[in-house]
């Protein structure tokens, strides 16, 4: 399996034509995966934590002030404990792993899979953000690659731009701001150049900051996604691109 990075937008999401097109299209593309593993924005816990496993995972509603429909969405998606059981075997011994049973699926895990897999018949596992530090996000993801081989699909869900508080214009179709644009500009550049060191050092070199990502959650799980790639300086598939609300969508997978 191929290991990607989403971009997965808020809740509604749902209600862009274009992009509920375009991740339908990418799934379509993809091989099934035996089972898909997350790792997402809105969960930090360190160290490592595994969510549920349980049959039926259940939601977290991870946000507020939208309509009453995107909080009875459900996604009774089967569990997945023996990937729980590989995920921490994988782990070094000197690095505990916590359990965490009924910590269901938030927003940027459930939301791009209700729309690559509506069928929620493939098991999901999300586990934590253990650390925003890139380069250990790399080195996690270097350590689960090995899943890969076994039909396990490794997503990192985040958001390329992120600069909520500094949006202007709240309308779907908004044009990016400038600190939007140059930092997606650039964000493509060094993963089309496979310039690792430049990504992992985006706080200080990208233009854009810290506007684009005035906390970095966001950005964190991409790292995750070059770490679980054969070669983290591959050039990836940019499979979407573009912008929603003036915020980077730009996705990607690598081999």
């Amino acid at each position: 399996m191929p290991a990607l990075f989403v971009s997965h937008g808020a809740p509604p999401l749902v209600d862009s034509e274009l992009w509920v097109s375009q991740l339908e299209a990418w799934s379509s593309n993809l091989p099934r995966p035996t089972v898909i593993l997350i790792v997402s924005a809105h969960w930090e816990s360190a160290p490592l934590t595994i969510g549920a496993t349980t049959t039926g995972t259940p939601l977290v509603y991870d946000f507020g002030g939208f309509p009453r429909r995107f909080y009875e969405v459900t996604y009774e998606s089967p569990g997945a404990p023996e990937l729980a059981r590989k995920v921490a075997a994988l782990m070094p011994d000197d690095e505990p792993v916590v359990q965490q049973p009924h910590r269901g699926l938030d927003h940027g895990a459930y939301v791009p899979l209700t729309v690559m897999y509506p069928g929620a018949d493939i098991p999901v596992l999300q586990i934590s953000l253990p650390s925003l530090d890139p380069q250990r996000l790399l080195a996690l993801g270097e350590r689960l690659r090995p899943l890969r081989d076994e039909g396990v699909l490794i997503i990192g869900s985040g958001f390329t731009t992120h600069g909520l508080p500094f949006l202007r214009d709240m309308r779907p179709e908004a044009p990016a701001p400038g600190w939007s644009a140059e930092f997606d500009h650039w964000t493509a550049e060094k993963l089309a150049a496979g310039d690792v060191d430049s990504l992992l050092d985006f706080q200080r070199r990208a233009p854009g900051m810290p506007y684009a990502h005035p906390s970095i959650e966001h950005f964190a799980p991409l790292f995750v996604t070059l770490g679980a790639s054969g070669d983290p300086g591959q050039r990836p598939d940019q499979v979407i691109d573009g912008f929603w609300l003036g915020l980077a969508k730009r996705s990607f997978q690598v081999a």
